[in-house]
C-alpha cells in the first residue's frame, strides 16, 4: 500500500511546483490590487509588509520549472513566478527613493543636523537602519520592560476604562508617549500594538496606552471626553506613573490618531512636545462624501455609528470632529504617516491636514509609504513598519529630548 502511495505522489509530483507557483502569485498580486472586502483586507495589508517572504516563495516556483519536464506546465511556472517575483518585489524597489524622500522630510523641519541633538546612548539603543531584511525572517528584538496592565483611571455610565504603563527597567520619571489605539471607534483595546510600547518604553520613555468608549452606543464627542479625562488622570498621577509632565507626546493610529489630534489640538490642551498620527482620518465630512473605492469597511456607516447621523443632518458635529479645523499657530510638531494604498483612511485627506498645520506655520513631517495599506504597523517587524519606525523613533527621541 505504502508503494502505491509513493507511485500515486511520483506520478503526481509535478503539482507541487504548480501549486507553490500559483500560492506565490496569488500573494503577490495583493501588492498591488486592493482588498474588495473587510475579510479579504489581510491580504492587502500583510502582503507588501511581508514581500520578502513572498520573495523566496516566487524564486523557489522559478527554480522548480528547471526540473519539470512538460514544456507547457514549465512554462506555465515560469509565467507565475515571473509575474509573482515582479510584483512582490515592488515594495523593496521602491523603498530607497521612499527612504530618500523621508530623510529629506525630517530634516526640511527639524534641521539637516537633527540626528546630532539626539543623545549618542539613546541613538544606540535605536534602529541602526530604516530597513533589516533578517528582521523580516527573524523579528525585531523587544528588550524586557515593566507592564502593568487594566489600571481603571474612570468609570462612566458603569464602564471601566483602562490603561496600561510600560516603563524602563530602571525607575524615575520619564519622558512620556500616551497612544490612542484604533478600531474605527467601535473596537480595539490598549493592549493592541504592545510590542510597540514595549519597544518605546525600553529607550527611557514611560508609554501609556489609553481606553476610550466605543461606538455606536456610545457617540462623539464621549470619545474625546475619555481621552481628556484619562490625560486629567495622567496628570494627577504623574509621580506614580513615573510622568514628567514637561515631555510628553500623544500618538495614536486610524481612529486613535484621530483623537489624538483632536486632544492636542484643542484649546487648553496638554503640553505636549509633540503628536504622532498614523493613518488618522482628519476630515470627516469629505471622507463621508467621498469614501474610496473599493471600500472594505463601508466608510459612510462608522461614520454614522461614531456621529449619529450624515453630514447634512449633523453639520456642526461634523465640523468639531474634524482635526482639519483645529490648526493654528504653536501647536507642537506633528508627524502624520500614511500608506499611499490606504483604503480605509484615503492619504489624501492627512494630506490637507498637513497643508493646512504647514499654512498655520507649524511643524508638521508627512512620510507616505507608497507601498503601503491601512494598518501596515500591525506587522510589527514588516517593511513599512521598519522604516516608519527608524523615523519615529528619531522623532520621539528629538522633541522630547
Amino acid at each position: 500500500m505504502s508503494n502505491l502511495k509513493l507511485s500515486v505522489i511520483w506520478q503526481f509530483w509535478w503539482l507541487f511546483p504548480l501549486i507553490i507557483s500559483i500560492v506565490g502569485l496569488f500573494l503577490s498580486i495583493w501588492t498591488v490590487v486592493p482588498a474588495p472586502t473587510f475579510s479579504l483586507l489581510t491580504f492587502g495589508v500583510g502582503v507588501p509588509e511581508l514581500s520578502p517572504w513572498i520573495i523566496v516563495i516566487n524564486g523557489i516556483a522559478f527554480c522548480l520549472t528547471f526540473i519539470v519536464h512538460k514544456s507547457w506546465l514549465s512554462n506555465l511556472i515560469l509565467l507565475c513566478s515571473l509575474i509573482g517575483l515582479a510584483l512582490s518585489l515592488l515594495p523593496l524597489l521602491q523603498f530607497p527613493v521612499a527612504n530618500q524622500r523621508f530623510n529629506a522630510e525630517m530634516s526640511r523641519v527639524l534641521g539637516v543636523d537633527y540626528l546630532n541633538k539626539i543623545p549618542l546612548e539613546l541613538q544606540q539603543q535605536m534602529r541602526s537602519q530604516p530597513l533589516a531584511i533578517a528582521d523580516i525572517f527573524r523579528g525585531i528584538p523587544v528588550p524586557e520592560v515593566r507592564t502593568e496592565r487594566g489600571i481603571i483611571f474612570a468609570s462612566p455610565d458603569g464602564v471601566d476604562l483602562k490603561l496600561n504603563l510600560y516603563r524602563p527597567l530602571v525607575s524615575g520619571k520619564n519622558p512620556t508617549l500616551i497612544i490612542i489605539y484604533g478600531g474605527a471607534w467601535r473596537s480595539g483595546s490598549p493592549d493592541d500594538y504592545d510590542k510597540f510600547s514595549s519597544y518605546i518604553a525600553a529607550q527611557g520613555y514611560s508609554v501609556i496606552t489609553i481606553d476610550y468608549r466605543h461606538a455606536p452606543k456610545y457617540k462623539f464627542p464621549l470619545q474625546l471626553e475619555d481621552v481628556n479625562t484619562a490625560l486629567a488622570y495622567i496628570q494627577n498621577n504623574a509621580d506614580e506613573l513615573e510622568v514628567d509632565l514637561h515631555r510628553m507626546s500623544i500618538m495614536g493610529r486610524s481612529s486613535g490618531g484621530h483623537l489624538a489630534t483632536l486632544a492636542a489640538y484643542q484649546q487648553n490642551a496638554p503640553s505636549f512636545r509633540s503628536v504622532v498620527s498614523y493613518y488618522a482620518p482628519s476630515n470627516l465630512s469629505e471622507g463621508y462624501h467621498a469614501p474610496p473605492v473599493p471600500n472594505p469597511i463601508n466608510t459612510r456607516t462608522v461614520l454614522k455609528n461614531f456621529l449619529g447621523g450624515t453630514p447634512e443632518e449633523l453639520p456642526e458635529l461634523y465640523r468639531q470632529a474634524s482635526p482639519i479645523n483645529y490648526p493654528r499657530p504653536n501647536l507642537p510638531p506633528t508627524l502624520l504617516v500614511y500608506g499611499k494604498r490606504d483604503h480605509l483612511v484615503q492619504p489624501k485627506f492627512g494630506r490637507q491636514l498637513y497643508d493646512k498645520l504647514r499654512a498655520t506655520n507649524n511643524p508638521a513631517i508627512w512620510l507616505e509609504i507608497p507601498w503601503a495599506e491601512h494598518a501596515f504597523d500591525i506587522v510589527f517587524f514588516g517593511v513599512s513598519n521598519q522604516i516608519v519606525l527608524y523615523y519615529t523613533e528619531r522623532f520621539l527621541a528629538l522633541t522630547l529630548r
